[in-house]
């Protein structure tokens, strides 16, 4: 049986090590604050680009041939894009993007294409390698605060490899951020851009409770601007396509960090809450152990005055 020196040792270490979650909690609840203004602020940018595309593909008339807008003649490669973390100490965060990611590649390779790995985040990138799976490129270092500068690099790589022929598709898996407590795993084609998705329906991320708020007679009635082009609308929308894909790219990361926040601030309150049982148990169980001290040493006492007493 421990002692209550062992005890109060084990109880010290798990109060030290509840003060470090409660100081991670709180760290990872101002970042998700921040986190969600920049989700915010980038949907107006967000909207305006894709409705800028569309518009400038309904000007065109029949999609341009340029090469990102393509499709390629058969389907034999795949890339896949996993966006998760740096760091650890998420909950299950950066597991299920990897999970999924391994997942939706075997059945690509049942189906009998060949499938490219793509890592945005450390912990993707090892895990994959751990598995055998080693990713052709990784983007890390910016988790934490993605920029627009690393949505681009990104994108810049997935739009060569595309265009180069050595993927026929792109797709990209991300948490999808709902709340602080809740994290979905989004899976979206990235690559080739359809025509549908540039000339079809309003914005694809728009709330099914705004478009239900919108009748169909308001959306019919608002006046739309009369758009002249200069120059033609196919350079414009040569010009804007690379944009579409690197604010999808952006949106991603974006919706990954608060994600990530989000997941990190709920694991650290469930260990600082375990931590506090822990500390409760190993209280009483200190307790114990004191108790059962006291009573060893009355009955040593009264082992000794029964000795004496008979002694005499």
């Amino acid at each position: 049986m421990p002692t209550q020196r062992d005890v109060r040792n084990r109880i010290d270490a798990v109060k030290n090590i509840q003060k470090i979650t409660r100081a991670m909690e709180m760290v990872a609840a101002a970042r998700l604050r921040r986190a969600e203004q920049r989700i915010q602020a980038l949907r107006p940018y967000a909207d305006a680009i894709r409705r800028m595309t569309r518009e400038a593909a309904q000007a065109a008339g029949d999609v341009p041939r340029l090469p990102i807008l393509e499709e390629h003649g058969s389907l034999n490669s795949v890339g896949l894009l996993l966006v998760a973390g740096d760091r650890g100490l998420a909950g299950a965060f950066n597991s299920q993007i990897v999970r999924a990611g391994v997942r939706i590649g075997r059945e690509h390779q049942g189906e009998g294409h060949q499938v490219a790995y793509y890592a945005s985040g450390r912990r993707p990138a090892s895990s994959l390698r751990f598995r055998g799976l080693e990713p052709q490129a990784s983007f890390t270092g910016f988790s934490d605060r993605p920029s627009y500068a690393d949505a681009r690099n990104i994108a810049e790589r997935l739009m060569a490899v595309y265009i180069d022929g050595d993927v026929d598709q792109v797709e990209i898996l991300y948490n999808g951020y709902i709340s602080p407590i809740s994290q979905v795993v989004r899976r979206e084609t990235l690559l080739p851009l359809q025509r549908a998705t540039l000339l079809e329906g309003d914005d694809e991320h728009e709330s099914e409770s705004d478009s239900r708020s919108r009748p169909e007679e308001e959306k019919a009635s608002q006046p739309r601007a009369l758009v002249e082009y200069e120059p033609d609308p196919e350079q414009i929308l040569g010009r804007l396509v690379p944009d579409y894909v690197e604010i999808s790219i952006y949106r991603a990361l974006l919706e990954s960090t608060a994600s990530e926040h989000g997941a990190r601030m709920t694991a650290m309150r469930n260990a600082s809450d375990n931590a506090r049982t822990l500390i409760d148990q190993l209280t009483l169980e200190m307790n114990r152990a004191r108790q059962a001290e006291i009573t060893q040493e009355i009955l040593e006492v009264v082992a000794g005055a029964e000795g004496v007493s008979g002694s005499a």
